[in-house]
């Protein structure tokens, strides 16, 4: 039997579509079980306090936080059986994904129906961006095994944290070190030829803790282009490779002083369609590397006053190759540099920010003159003041970056909250943000020609009220939203006469838009099941044409149902979004689509877990973006030992 016939006989059938649940009916239940929630709050205990530190830089209980903002800890990491970190993230409110393919080929991570680059992913406090194209973070090369804790803050940032915080910011925490000396070791098969394993080991000697892991993932994969688009195409397997790596190293100088440093690199390899019609043996791949570093000191001098002194460093490089020829490189350095202080005062506590940022490209496509390399920075001071009392909330952030390209910005925000009842608090808050141009859409051919004045950044104004209610272990949260971006850099031919390239056009600041919408989000117990939902009604629309901003929903949400009986643990969840249109002209539709995922886990004894996923369990044929196929059904099996040392 031929090779090519085994990988031909391995695709998903493009005729596969499950009488499953209709996308409009399931969000329908989803509203109703969110209006359920309020009524079950007798039903549960007390529930343990998060404290969060994305939203402000700074340690804050979740209660205390003036924004919407979700916290992820390893059991939810772990508890996924199939992708990546977006995968991760597309099961929460706000957040929709795009991929063209496999979980290794390129993803769009919408916050709030905002580009992709509008949100900034931080790995431990690094800033993750690849400056090329429209830039934004490679959210598709983040594993999910290093990772210990995700925090999503919606709503613009740019006050705390600069350029690109425009719809809101995600940080990743990797894996940190116990005082107990710990090994942990996971593995697990599953479908399309999927194998992962990971382990990881941390302790401490005297002063010093240690924590490294490694982890690594292979899969044959599915054929990403869908075959009836086009009846000359060939079908093949496209797979994906991935390895990581982690290591943090930390001392105790003294009781009020640490030394800390953090590295993780993580290496992709997928496959991927350059053409509908590949030739037969033709392979086309990108390997994308990533590098996130940060050293640390940190100081309490007083039990007022703290300091953090750190220098961060990331690096993307990102090549396609035919078969072993590469078609395309394009590395990316990000380098930070920042000192930071935080003072107790009465009722509310004083946080500064002294900040550099350096921007490098290299990249084939850009002029010239620039030698292949364009750099760039840019210098910030930010100020925030947070008060808080037994009723009253109150943050003012205020921040300024001066960039070497186009100058001066000052950013903002002011927001309060009020507990007026019993386990009921309204906030409201108001704040800009802006994004600088990348280094690509300024120095490439396609940005403009000496003469012509430089890209302006994109600059947003957001407002949003919300209203929180909780009661023992439940909680109910809504938030309405109104984001305002002007400025947008687009490609367009009516910028052709600015650019070096006479291609046909390039970019320019043009484009409007308005994303506004409403979140609503709640747990809790209800006979005897946890109950988590989200209900997210979004309209993103461009301004200049008024159609809906291309591949979002304008309804999407998720339901999630668990149960814990002694050594078991399940769950349930449904996810459901609407219809949308793959393009920003709104003339090619996008069918809506809902997903029903299982996961369930045994413990053996202290140390061995036992999980196994369902993903996906009616089989659903859908597409997030025109033409690619996504993950048909998947199983898979793991297991989590941690021996006792």
């Amino acid at each position: 039997m031929s090779a090519s016939f085994l990988r031909a006989a391995r695709q998903p059938s493009p005729a596969r579509r499950p009488a499953s649940v209709r996308p409009s009916s399931t969000l329908s239940v989803l509203a109703l079980s969110l209006l359920a929630l309020s009524a079950q709050a007798q039903e549960t205990p007390n529930k343990l306090g998060l404290v969060q530190v994305t939203a402000t830089r700074t340690k804050l209980d979740l209660s205390q936080v003036l924004a919407d903002v979700t916290v992820l800890t390893r059991a939810d990491i772990e508890r996924q059986g199939f992708g990546n970190l977006v995968d991760l993230l597309g099961r929460q409110s706000c957040v929709e994904l795009v991929r063209n393919g496999n979980p290794g080929t390129n993803t769009s991570l919408f916050l709030r129906g905002a580009n992709t680059q509008h949100t900034l992913l931080l790995v431990d406090g690094v800033r993750m961006d690849t400056q090329s194209g429209s830039g934004g973070a490679a959210w598709e090369a983040i594993p999910l095994a290093q990772i210990e804790r995700v925090e999503i803050v919606r709503g613009a940032a740019s006050s705390v944290y600069g350029s690109d915080a425009v719809a809101g910011v995600i940080q990743v925490f990797t894996r940190k070190g116990k005082r107990t000396p710990t090994l942990e070791i996971g593995a697990g098969v599953g479908s399309l030829g999927l194998a992962k394993g990971d382990l990881s080991l941390s302790g401490a000697a005297g002063n010093l803790d240690y924590a490294l892991s490694l982890a690594q993932e292979v899969a044959d994969g599915f054929n990403i282009r869908k075959v009836g688009n086009d009846p000359v195409y060939t079908p093949d397997i496209d797979g994906w490779r991935t390895h990581s790596v982690n290591a943090r190293l930390g001392y105790q100088l003294d009781a009020g002083q640490r030394l800390e440093l953090v590295n993780t690199y993580s290496s992709l390899d997928s496959d991927y369609d350059a053409s509908a019609k590949p030739k037969t043996g033709l392979r086309d791949r990108n390997v994308h590397d990533t590098h996130a570093s940060r050293a640390l000191w940190s100081a309490q001098w007083s039990a007022d006053w703290q300091t953090e002194a750190s220098i961060g460093n990331s690096r993307e490089r990102y090549e396609t190759l035919s078969n072993t020829a590469s078609t395309y490189l394009t590395e990316t350095q990000v380098r930070q540099y920042t000192l930071g202080s935080t003072m107790k005062l009465a009722g509310g506590q004083l946080n500064a920010v002294l900040e550099r940022r350096e921007d490098k490209l290299v990249n084939s496509g850009l002029v010239p003159a620039t030698d292949g390399q364009a750099k760039r920075h840019q210098n910030a001071v930010a100020a925030s003041y947070l008060y808080n009392s037994a009723n009253i909330d109150a943050q003012l952030h205020l921040r300024h970056d001066q960039d070497s390209a186009f100058g001066g910005i000052n950013t903002g925000t002011v927001a309060a909250g009020w507990r007026f009842l019993p386990g009921l608090r309204a906030w409201a808050s108001a704040g800009t943000a802006f994004r600088a141009p990348t280094l690509y859409q300024s120095f490439s051919e396609y940005g403009p020609k000496p003469g012509v004045a430089a890209l302006s950044p994109e600059r947003g104004r957001n407002t949003e009220l919300g209203l929180n209610w909780s009661q023992g272990d439940s909680e109910l949260g809504l938030t309405l939203y109104n984001n305002r971006i002007r400025d947008l850099i687009s490609w367009d031919s009516s910028f052709a006469a600015n650019c070096v390239s006479t291609y046909g056009g390039c970019y320019g600041n043009l484009a409007k838009v308005r994303l506004h919408g409403l979140s609503l989000q709640g747990e809790t117990m209800l006979a005897g099941l946890r109950v988590q939902g989200s209900l997210d009604f979004q309209n993103p629309r461009d301004q200049g044409t008024d159609k809906l901003l291309g591949r979002r929903a304008k309804k999407h949400g998720s339901l999630r149902l668990e149960k814990t009986l002694n050594q078991w643990s399940g769950g349930l969840q449904i996810q459901a979004h609407g219809s949308r249109f793959d393009d920003n002209a709104n003339t090619k539709p996008l069918g809506g689509y809902s997903l029903v995922n299982l996961d369930l886990s045994y413990r053996v004894n202290p140390q061995v877990r036992l999980q196994a996923n369902l993903d996906n369990a009616f089989n659903k044929d859908y597409e997030t973006a025109k033409g690619y196929s996504q993950a048909p059904r998947t199983v898979f099996i793991g297991v989590r030992f941690t021996p006792t040392l």
